[in-house]
């Protein structure tokens, strides 16, 4: 429970948002953690993207990967998709999830129908490295800058 001191009359309400379009989004990790499936038998990797560019510039979307399931094939699944999203970073061993967070790279998002409400959601479809361009590499020695998609 959360004490709360807020009153609703005094904020205009959210109208909510709309999925994104299906297409290509160049975005960044923000956060990522390990979190036990439904029936507990296994985890999943949750990921969280923000858009970094565009009209869709700060939104967000997540992707779920089972990397501890009873089913291998979901495993499996699981494993080319974490491959993927190393190779899109650069980042081919990581030993943290926190070490692919705040590295762009552009994924292809769709849209599905929700199973439990028929409404459209995103779904995150594919990942690869970002389109060359914009700043230039750090120099061994030099210190690294703070990207600008990054700064406030």
């Amino acid at each position: 429970m959360a004490t709360l001191s807020f009153d609703a009359s005094q904020v205009e309400p959210s109208s909510g948002k709309d999925p994104l379009p299906a297409g290509a989004y160049v975005a960044a990790i923000t956060a990522s953690q390990m979190k036990p499936t439904k029936n507990g038998a296994g985890q999943f990797l949750e990921l969280e993207y923000q858009v970094l560019d565009g009209p869709h510039r700060n939104r967000k979307l997540w992707s779920r990967h089972n990397l501890q399931h009873t089913n291998a094939q979901a495993v499996q699944i699981a494993r080319g998709e974490l491959s993927a999203i190393c190779r899109a970073v650069g980042v081919l061993t990581p030993k943290d999830s926190a070490e692919l967070h705040n590295l762009p790279l552009t994924i292809t998002v769709r849209c599905k129908k929700r199973q439990d409400t028929g409404d459209l959601a995103n779904e995150i479809a594919g990942w690869a490295k970002k389109e060359s361009g914009g700043s230039a590499p750090t120099q061994p020695g030099q210190a690294p800058t703070i990207p600008s998609w990054m700064r406030r």
